[in-house]
């Protein structure tokens, strides 16, 4: 054995030397998470973006740069990727169990204090009060030395070192003196190891981002042969590939294959996405709660089970005075409790009693003290007879405060005597007791020395103690149960402590199960642990190991903590959340972080979550419908060897006005639908279909056009017009129910549309044109039928598919109550008056439906008379005035729904829309003789059906316009408020 090592003055220059040259320093560099480079790589270098920047660059070769704008995309998702994940990495590396104190150590029989680094295996660490421990070290020689271990094995209480005993690094001297020599360092280190387990790099699970990279591995399998088709069938109608090449035609083929490969890739469901997830993040940080991962936001909503530390996340970590239980008529048991909790050296139990034992006007003179050891968990001390002639202060004698058991033996649990019923009624509540007893023996320097009891010591107090739970955290387990989200408790702590503060936040469990007797079979301790919900004594690995099985059960998990303890439980879990008065450690791992530790914020995030999961997945059909169509067209205009009907630019119209802009609206709405899973089946079960039908669709108007013998420019804006008018019509069937703010993005984008096609400047570089009015007539037919298919496919998705995904039900904008009450205080009306009510509304209802597919008929009709009309202005105000009654039958259709619900908002709507198309008949019926039967007829049907929406019978029976049954917001998904 190397002398070194028993020698009380420490390692010598030579041998420090020695040992730093051999690699056995302290110093400690963990597998970081991912090299930039590697981020880059993996966000930039992707088969996707190599595609889409293959095509972007080739189409500026080729001059063609009006059709590169889906580039961008592409770059603001490798942006966006890059981002994100180096802020996990940048959290991970300021991951440090060990602060940067330096530590103290004994060399050649003198201190010194040197970086935590530069300790060296053998090392003789000087420990006192408030160091934290560098390395894990033997204890030598100890002088009343206690240690926190909590953050390292959630243990609450100081442990008592004594010569033998190890010092684990990490953890932190709270009491006493002592030496020990170094026995691991570096990566061996307890508190390292936990680091460099923590420090590998992972993303957090999330569904949304799993199904949209299948959908993309699928499509970029897809790609390659696709695109030879497609371009093949491009060459063939440029005349074969000897003539395309040397007309220079293949330029043209080159660019209508690029378009149909741009349309297949949802370029823009992953910007969107990842859009959804930072402005959740962005709210959720604005209500004190770090989102360290971008989709850590989405995750707490997939959340089934949430495990819990006990100390620092239910409770304050904290011990709180309880109250004081007196068993014999003895003075001074009051004066003894202010000096106990007054002393330098009073543990965090006994400073729990200075609020309510404050120190007298009596000058207590202490003759004898044994400090408090957590071994024997008992102090004593003795006082001279205070300079007062009051008895009830007198305080002589000496006091002892302790643990029952440790002091009276089995004494103090029978339940023969008043005190042993009175320790054991109170320990069975959970909490701790500890009882103040007297003798009159003073402590000798004898007992000093041997640590024993003067005397036979009577009870006098039984005092008890709880941990301070956190406030908010009973109302938000109640609220996690509500939503069926599983709970487990788990602590290092005593289970039967630990049952006592579950039950006192909520939770119905007798007892808690000791983790020293679970199994280390994985399949049965799954099964303890869906049996039992609370758990004590369990150790860090064991913490590890219980996420674990639980997710073999398919359970989503969450863990909470603060400690180094739960560091790797809550890497573990699907979603990790720590308290900001936590550990770096913990903090650095854990997904989400509560920067005031107030649980209440858990059901915002919930709130969060759902709300991103549901609109993503709204969003997401808009998108698959694209990459459906897209593809499906790819295959067939390859395989009937015909032009492809567009531009790259004029995708950009219908990518940007019925997907892109409308999506990034919608994607960032409130919507509090709870979490099913199954997100990419329901979105396929839509968007294959649907995207079939608009493939269809455009099919067969090719070959019409083709029939007609219009011009390929009048053949791509034709298929332009039907692409937009039917994504607008998808728009609007994936955002019911509507409310004022969707029919406001549905109707804007309409409006955009129209703008389109009609400005010169506009028109030119998208290259429209007129279409003629035989196209116009047969591409209007053929839009009306897909529009019908489109809604077929929807009520089957609605009704066989996915019926969870509609959204919960909501409380009604009139009352719990269908009658005809206007408002909470409306006075209820008549049975005959309500019945004839409801009769008007049904009416009204039909009525409305009926004005709005007139309406949006008659639009049609006149937009198509603009080709017989010679006047160039009469022409201009035909096709506006026709778009506009057309755009507001429709969005009367949209909201009529409404009306039979007696929302307020969908009556005000409809009154406003038909207003509108009033007004544009009236102008039609001034302007055009052909039209003014038709006109005239639509807005008397108009002002009738005005008229009846605010007749009385009527008007009570809908809501006031800002509790509109279409916003709000469901009850059930209601979190509670924690103020």
């Amino acid at each position: 054995m190397d002398t070194a090592l028993t020698s009380a003055d420490g390692l010598t220059a030579a041998e420090v030397a020695a040992r730093a040259a051999d690699g056995r320093t302290n110093a400690f560099q963990a597998e970081a998470s991912r090299s930039a480079w590697t981020i880059v790589r993996a966000n930039v270098f992707t088969l996707f973006n190599g595609i889409v920047f293959a095509c972007f660059f080739v189409l500026f070769l080729v001059g063609h740069w009006q059709d590169a704008l889906f580039g961008f995309a592409a770059f603001a998702n490798a942006i966006i990727g890059c981002v994100q994940e180096f802020r996990a990495k940048s959290a991970l590396d300021r991951l440090a169990l060990l602060s940067a104190a330096p530590a103290r150590v004994r060399r050649e029989g003198a201190e010194v204090e040197i970086p935590p680094g530069e300790v060296v295996l053998d090392d003789l660490l000087v420990l006192r009060a408030g160091d934290q421990i560098p390395a894990d070290a033997e204890v030598l020689h100890t002088r009343g030395l206690q240690i926190d271990e909590s953050m390292l094995t959630g243990e609450s209480d100081a442990v008592d070192k004594h010569q033998g005993d190890e010092a684990l690094s990490g953890s932190i001297v709270v009491g006493g003196e002592g030496t020990a020599r170094v026995t691991r360092v570096g990566a061996d280190a307890y508190a390292n190891r936990f680091a460099g387990e923590a420090k590998r790099f992972s993303l957090v699970a999330s569904e949304l981002r799993t199904s949209i990279n299948r959908v993309l591995k699928w499509v970029g399998w897809g790609i390659g042969p696709i695109g030879l088709l497609v371009f093949n069938a491009q060459i063939m109608v440029a005349g074969g590939y000897e003539t395309a090449f040397t007309t220079g035609r293949w330029v043209q083929a080159v660019v209508n294959s690029i378009a149909s490969l741009t349309a297949m890739i949802p370029l823009g469901l992953v910007l969107m996405t990842s859009i959804a997830f930072a402005v959740g993040a962005a709210k959720l940080a604005s209500r004190q709660v770090l989102v360290n991962e971008l989709p850590a936001v989405e995750g707490l909503a997939r959340v089934d089970l949430i495990c819990l530390d006990k100390t620092g996340t239910l409770t304050i970590g904290e011990i709180g005075f309880d109250a004081a239980h007196p068993l014999a008529p003895v003075d001074g048991w009051q004066d003894a409790l202010a000096w106990y909790a007054a002393s330098p050296d009073a543990n965090a139990t006994a400073r729990a009693m200075r609020d309510e034992y404050p120190v007298g006007d009596v000058t207590l003179d202490a003759t004898g003290y044994i400090p408090f050891s957590s071994a024997r968990k008992w102090s004593a001390v003795s006082f001279a007879a205070p300079h007062s002639d009051d008895p009830a202060r007198r305080t002589a004698g000496t006091w002892v405060l302790g643990a029952p058991e440790m002091i009276f033996g089995d004494a103090a649990t029978s339940p023969a005597s008043a005190f042993g019923r009175t320790v054991t009624e109170l320990a069975e509540t959970g909490r701790r007791t500890l009882v103040l007893a007297r003798t009159d023996e003073p402590i000798t320097e004898a007992d000093i020395e041997a640590e024993r009891l003067p005397g036979i010591p009577t009870p006098v107090v039984v005092l008890t103690f709880r941990e301070q739970v956190r406030p908010d955290a009973a109302q938000t387990l109640s609220y996690f149960r509500q939503q069926g989200v599983g709970i487990r408790i788990i602590s290092g702590d005593n289970p039967r402590t630990v049952a006592a503060i579950a039950r006192e936040v909520g939770l119905d469990v007798p007892e808690g199960f000791d983790a020293r007797t679970l199994p280390d079979d994985p399949d049965e301790l799954a099964d303890v642990l869906e049996t039992h919900t609370v758990f004590g004594r369990v150790t860090p690995e064991q913490k590890k190991g219980m996420v674990v099985a639980l997710q073999s059960r398919g359970h989503t998990v969450a863990m909470t903590g603060d400690g180094v303890n739960d560091a790797l439980a809550i890497k573990t879990a699907d979603i990790g959340i720590a308290m900001n008065s936590g550990s770096p450690a913990t903090k650095a791992v854990a997904r989400l972080v509560l920067l005031d530790g107030q649980f209440s914020h858990l059901p915002d995030v919930v709130a969060e979550g759902r709300q991103v999961i549901a609109n993503v997945e709204r969003v997401s059909m808009l998108f698959l419908t694209k990459t459906a169509y897209a593809t499906a067209l790819a295959i067939v205009f390859g395989a009937l060897v015909l032009e492809f009907p567009f531009l790259p630019r004029q995708l950009s119209i219908t990518d940007g006005l019925t997907i892109g802009i409308p999506a990034f609206f919608l994607a960032l709405m409130p919507n509090a639908r709870r979490y099913v899973p199954g997100f990419l089946r329901r979105s396929l079960t839509f968007a294959i279909p649907a995207g079939l039908i608009v493939a269809l669709g455009l099919t067969w108007y090719t070959f019409v056009a083709k029939g007609l013998g219009v011009s390929e420019e009048q053949l791509r804006t034709g298929a332009t017009i039907i692409l937009a008018v039917v994504g607008i019509w998808v728009l609007a069937v994936l955002s019911r129910p509507l409310n004022r703010f969707k029919v406001l993005v549905i109707g804007a984008m309409f409006v955009a549309l129209v703008v389109v096609f009609t400005v010169p400047l506009a028109t030119r570089f998208f290259a429209l044109v007129d279409p003629g009015e035989d196209l116009a007539i047969a591409l209007t037919g053929i839009t009306v039928v897909m529009i019908a298919g489109i809604e077929v496919v929807r009520l089957i998705h609605r009704r066989l598919v996915a019926p969870a995904f509609a959204p919960p039900a909501v409380a009604s904008a009139a009352g719990a109550d269908a009658t005809a009450a206007g408002g909470p205080d409306a006075t209820p009306a008549s049975p005959v008056s309500a019945a004839v009510g409801a009769v008007i509304a049904t009416v009204v209802a039909v009525l409305a439906y009926a004005i709005g597919f007139l309406s949006a008929g008659l639009g049609v009709l006149v937009l198509l008379s603009r080709y017989e009309e010679p006047d160039a202005a009469e022409a201009v105000t035909l096709s506006l005035s026709g778009a506009g009654i057309a755009l507001f039958g429709l969005l009367v259709v949209a909201v009529a729904a409404g009306i039979r619900r007696g929302s307020g908002l969908s009556r005000l709507l409809v009154t406003v829309y038909l207003a509108i198309a009033v007004v544009l008949s009236t102008v039609i019926a001034i302007t055009s003789d052909r039209w003014d039967g038709g006109a005239s007829a639509v807005g008397l049907v108009a002002v009738v059906t005005i008229v009846l929406l605010w007749t009385p019978p009527v008007s009570r029976r809908f809501g006031r316009i800002r509790d509109s049954s279409m916003t709000a917001r469901p009850a059930e998904a209601s979190p509670p408020t924690a103020r």
